[in-house]
């Protein structure tokens, strides 16, 4: 069974060389207060899109977390490649703000199906045909807090793009998807992130998972919603494994600097 190496080293001011794999990172921004560390997953991103309001939480965020600059050269610097969804959130002078600064605006209100951060992501996947799927790395900020059902539309979007590594990140903590058909190799970031971490089967019960690297590591053990599930875990060292005969939810905190 193949293992998938996992690391948050995109919370860190400097990408490792040396740490596999080499992943191309893209970042959406939805319409939720923006993490502090925003501009650090900016700087890393290759491909920046803003979910249809996220355009409002850069455009009045993104000045305040850099409050020691002037406020139109942060707006100009931080120009999303693409805002895309059903547009009924972004402002008018947002839009033509970005707009006139040759940002690609995507307007796809005729698509109520679909949630506005499966539409980034569908275009992100269409729009890297030719990088292996297996390197690239969507952070999507603001992805968590606020309404409940938006949180849960965002995890049924990890769901539905299983084979795709996405990381929903707000200011406490992470969010992103184990699938059953691997192991798993979580490589902690010690310095930005835990020690509190959990795992919760997502989908369908957990007949066995099994870890090791936790304070209460779980030997062959069966989760399930009125059942078992691991919340409120610690991660021990530096590295935890995981696997499981159901796709799980991996969590862990963020610390504040």
């Amino acid at each position: 069974m193949e293992v998938i190496t996992h690391s948050s080293t995109f919370l860190l001011p400097l990408l490792p060389p040396e740490n596999p794999p080499s992943l191309t990172y893209a970042l959406v921004v939805l319409n939720q207060r923006l993490p502090r560390f925003a501009p650090l997953l900016w700087e890393h991103a290759q491909l920046r899109v803003c979910a249809d309001g996220g355009a409002n939480r850069l455009y009045d965020e993104m000045p305040i977390l850099l409050a020691q600059e002037e406020v139109l050269q942060v707006r100009s610097r931080y120009k999303p490649d693409v805002i895309k969804g059903d547009m009924d959130s972004i402002r008018t002078e947002v839009l033509d703000f970005y707009k006139n600064l040759g940002t690609k605006i995507i307007d796809e209100s005729h698509d109520q199906d679909t949630t506005d951060l499966h539409k980034c992501i569908a275009y992100i996947r269409d729009l890297t045909p030719n990088i292996d799927k297996s390197t690239l790395c969507i952070l999507v900020a603001g992805a968590l807090g606020g309404r409940f059902d938006h949180e849960i539309g965002n995890i049924n979007v990890l769901c539905r793009f299983s084979d795709t590594r996405i990381i929903l990140l707000s200011d406490d903590c992470l969010i992103h998807l184990l699938p059953r058909n691997h192991r798993h190799k979580i490589c902690i970031q010690s310095s930005v992130e835990g020690p509190h971490c959990g795992l919760i089967p997502i989908g369908m019960p957990s007949r066995s998972t099994t870890t090791t690297g936790l304070q209460w590591d779980l030997n062959d053990t069966e989760m399930r919603f009125g059942g078992l599930i691991s919340t409120s875990n610690i991660v021990k060292g530096e590295i935890v494994t995981v696997q499981s005969d159901s796709d799980l939810l991996w969590t862990i905190s963020i610390k504040k600097p």
